[in-house]
């Protein structure tokens, strides 16, 4: 029988991560807070509507159903192999090193640029709500216009999220509650008065059935128009998987990972359909006034419903919501970076370094410090080159997704392939739903690649006649296969397979 002293004892897994620490609700929960809807849709609801217009929730739809088929590969790689490094560690056992390493490196690109996306989207919500609050429409600027300030401001706000995230899970867990809580709260009251009173507000839409219809009714779609569409869309439900970056600090490890991550993209997707359909009903999908396909106001939707739609205080409350949601993320979207990292660094795939854990919070600190170091020196790089940052990084984003996802998603067949057709559970959860889902991802990261190499196709911003958008998505991938060159000769431990090796699963592992 353990000891009081015992007890209180943290359980630590193989790598220094506290165990036994997350359930299938706070995993859902930081999941969501990663997905960050308050930030994702003031973020990309015109984006979408400026490649779609009419067909906004077919899309949104669209977009989940490769996130879905995705989950799980995820979900059934879990219950094999649970590893806080989880894409990284899955796609290594079952393609290689060399695979492995670059998925894992596109998972950390991803996050780094969601990061200084975050925090952009935080300081825009803190200077619109303090010029608000003391009547001085002239401090909006700050958060945009002026990039000096702008740069100092996400530069605080980035070393605050990383030092909370460097106090471990248990800090991050029961913040998490609260502002989740906030954000989602605050989502439904304004598509409920969005609802009420969008028969009076010039630009308002009835409702259609045919906007769940991509390619038919009014304003059916092409196929090039429906893959831009698409990789916004995916953007939107990007951070889902942070539940499965968990893991080893989860209750029940093999199962509550799994499910807090579908309840996570149910819960996001049920959001989504709710705020698109309450602002398309409300303000149409116009090029003008608070149109959804304004371009003046596509980088912030809600900055310019939040005050029409809800009045001055009650757009202080979104503008709030949005500044939590964005706050939130930033904190979160730490979590699986540096546990990616960490497993990187434990295996050797990256130096030795990453995989060391704080004695004191038991969470991997020297990680989270690079991921916050790093993110700055993007977000500093791209403002000064970029105009519009947002875009281009939510372009790139794109790209990234869908090359560590769709890895992810083809690792599951392959890994279990000796076992794919033994039973129904393993036909439909191991290499149908799957399959389909890294064959969608695939798809759209063509696309996207090819879309990234023109510069009208994302702020304009370019370098020898190519997109800004192509250098931060692929460019920043081709840079991954130089530096794991130099890691190949520098540590050849992991990429020999000395500390982990390509594998298929032990008959006892299966699950019926």
């Amino acid at each position: 029988m353990a000891t009081p002293a015992e007890s209180a004892t943290p359980q630590i897994s193989n790598k220094g991560l506290a165990a036994n620490k997350v359930g299938v609700l706070s995993g859902a929960v930081l999941g969501v807070s990663t997905v960050a809807p308050g930030y994702t849709l003031t973020a990309s609801i015109g984006l979408i509507v400026a490649a779609v217009g009419l067909k906004m929730p077919a899309i949104f739809i669209a977009g989940f159903i490769p996130m879905f088929l995705t989950a799980y590969a995820y979900r059934e790689l879990n219950s094999d192999t649970t590893d806080a490094g989880a894409s990284f560690t899955w796609s290594t056992k079952a393609f290689g090193p060399y695979v492995g390493w670059m998925c894992g490196w596109g998972m950390v690109l991803a996050t780094i640029i969601v990061l200084s996306n975050l925090a952009a989207v935080g300081v825009q919500f803190f200077y619109l709500m303090l010029a608000r609050l003391f009547d001085h429409p002239s401090w909006e600027q700050l958060g945009t216009s002026n990039k000096p300030v702008n740069i100092l401001t996400t530069l605080v706000l980035l070393a605050a999220a990383t030092y909370v995230s460097m106090r471990g899970i248990t800090t991050s867990e029961r913040l998490q509650y609260w502002l989740v809580g906030f954000q989602m709260i605050v989502l439904v009251v304004f598509s409920v008065i969005a609802f009420a009173k969008a028969g009076g507000h010039v630009g308002h839409l009835d409702f259609s059935w045919s906007w769940f219809n991509p390619f038919g009714g009014l304003g059916s779609l092409s196929i090039a128009s429906f893959a831009l569409g698409l990789t916004g869309s995916i953007f939107a439900f990007w951070g889902w998987d942070t539940c499965l970056t968990l893991g080893e600090e989860s209750k029940d490890s093999k199962r509550t990972p799994g499910r807090a991550g579908l309840l996570c993209v149910l819960t996001i997707l049920g959001t989504y359909l709710m705020v698109a359909l309450a602002t398309m009903m409300y303000a149409g999908v116009g090029d003008t006034g608070l149109g959804l396909g304004n371009e003046d106001i596509s980088d912030n939707v809600f900055g310019a419903l939040a005050e029409p739609v809800m009045g001055r205080w009650g757009g202080m409350f979104l503008f709030l919501a949005i500044l939590a949601s964005a706050v939130a993320s930033l904190q979160t979207t730490f979590l699986p970076v540096a546990r990616t990292m960490l497993a990187m660094g434990s295996y050797r795939a990256f130096p030795a370094k990453f995989a060391e854990i704080s004695p004191r919070f038991l969470s991997p600190a020297f990680a989270a410090i690079v991921a916050g170091v790093v993110t700055a020196v993007f977000y500093t790089a791209v403002t000064l080159l970029s105009e519009k940052t947002l875009g281009d990084t939510i372009a790139a984003l794109g790209i990234m997704i869908c090359w560590y996802y769709g890895i992810t998603a083809f690792a599951c067949v392959w890994y279990f392939r000796h076992s794919l057709f033994d039973n129904v559970h393993n036909v439909v959860f191991r290499f149908l739903f799957p399959l389909l889902g890294g064959v969608a991802l695939l798809v759209v990261f063509v696309v996207s690649v090819r879309e990234s190499l023109n510069p009208d196709n994302g702020s304009g911003a370019q370098i020898f006649g190519i997109g800004l958008v192509f250098y931060i998505g692929f460019g920043l991938l081709i840079l991954g296969a130089v530096l794991m060159v130099v890691m190949r000769i520098a540590s050849p431990a992991f990429f020999v397979g000395e500390t982990l090796k390509r594998s298929t699963p032990e008959p006892s592992k299966e699950v019926l």
